[in-house]
Order: C-alpha cells, then structure tokens, then sequence
C-alpha cells in the first residue's frame, strides 16, 4: 500500500466544487476532513441518481447504507486484477460476461446504488436497463480492495451485506492487503452464510451457479 494511501482524499477540493455546483437543489453537500457528504440527513434514491448522473467523469458515486460514498480511482494493480479475473470468467464460461462497475439498485438494502468492480451475468443481461440496473441476474459481484480508509467497512463490511440482501448467489473479494481471495456465498436475509478465504496462489473453486475454477497464483504478482 502506498504510504499515506488511507489518508487520502475521497476526491479534490476543485472536484468536490464543481460536484457542488452541479448537485440538485434539494441536495446541500460538504467537505469535511477529505469527505463527501449530504447535509442534513440521508438522500433520497431519486436525488442520488441525478447526483451520479451529473457528477464530473473523474467522480464515481455510490449510495451503500443510506450514506453518499465516492469510490476509489482504481490503480493499475486494481485494474490488471479486474482483467485477469475477466479473462478467466470469458475462458471458462463464454456465455457470461465481467461487467466492470456496471451499476447495480439495490431496493432491499436500503435503497442502494452501487457499481461493482465486476458484475458476472450471462450476455446481454443488461441490454436495455437503465444505469442502475436490477440485480436479480448477477451470479456474481467481484470487489478488489483499493486500501483507503473506508475499505474495512466498505469493502468488507457493507457491500457484502447489501449484495447478500440482494440474493446475488457468489461475493468475490480480492483482498489486497491480506493476501486472499475471500469468497462468500449462500446469501441468506442479508448474511452469506458460507465465507471462505483463499491464500494467493491457491486453487478457487467458485460455487455454482457461477461454477470457475480460478489458478490464483498471478495475484502474487500483484501483492501488497
């Protein structure tokens, strides 16, 4: 991790302006301590959509538990560990496809909107939707830890519990800073009820319906 990393800013002061300036009326943000957030209590779903839709391109949004989240921009270990987990999913099972942050609402779970890293659904699942899109034909979310101060309630705590509310069968989560590959499925009232966590270079089976082997020893190229 780089040093400093859990420090850092959600997002620059010049970013959090024009975001202001492009917010809806009904919603007043502030900037405190390096964070984003809505004044005056929680927002409303249809002003977070119009929040996300008008924010600068360098802005990504999310809504997870009620709370406005900014998520992280990825680095390049981020990134090669989303493609190399893409190319594994397109070799094994060519009639799904790893949607990278394709935006998912999440009504059972307080109403959320969040953007995976990837999303595992078969071809042409989300032909038509809106941006944030229904859930009920993901297989699989896949989160990579960014390690910035929120990841230990983002990344390991709220996203699994809204992505279990949603019924999605299989959580992946490529944990950097441990060195794991944690996989969670048998989403029951909000709990996996089956969490297992993998070294790097171990053998991941993924259960069905996703049904993937993964080889996980090219993630110790990337390793904290």
């Amino acid at each position: 991790m780089t040093p400093g990393t859990d420090e850092r800013p959600q997002m620059s002061v010049e970013e959090f302006e024009e975001l202001a300036r492009r917010a809806p009326e009904t919603v007043s943000l502030e900037f405190l301590g390096g964070r984003v957030s809505v004044k005056h209590g929680p927002i409303e779903i249809e002003d977070f959509e119009e929040l996300a839709r008008l924010a600068p391109e360098t802005v990504t949004l999310e809504l997870i538990n009620g709370k406005l989240e900014v998520k992280p921009v990825p680095d390049g270990d981020h990134g090669e560990i989303i493609m190399w987990l893409l190319r594994q999913c397109m070799m094994q099972r060519p009639e799904l496809a790893l949607y990278p942050e394709q935006g998912l609402r999440i009504d059972t779970y307080r109403k959320g909107c969040i953007k995976p890293d990837g999303a595992l659904a078969p071809v042409g699942y989300f032909a038509g939707q809106d941006e944030w899109a229904s859930p009920e034909g993901v297989l699989m979310t896949a989160e990579v830890t960014s390690g910035d101060r929120d990841t230990e309630r983002r990344d390991r705590q709220e996203k699994p519990r809204a992505y279990a509310y949603a019924g999605i069968p299989v959580f992946l989560l490529v944990d950097r800073y441990n060195d794991t590959v944690v996989v969670h499925s048998a989403p029951q009232n909000g709990v996996y009820q089956n969490r297992r966590p993998y070294h790097y270079g171990s053998t991941v089976r993924l259960p069905s319906p996703v049904a993937i082997t993964l080889e996980t020893e090219k993630l110790k190229d990337y390793a904290a």
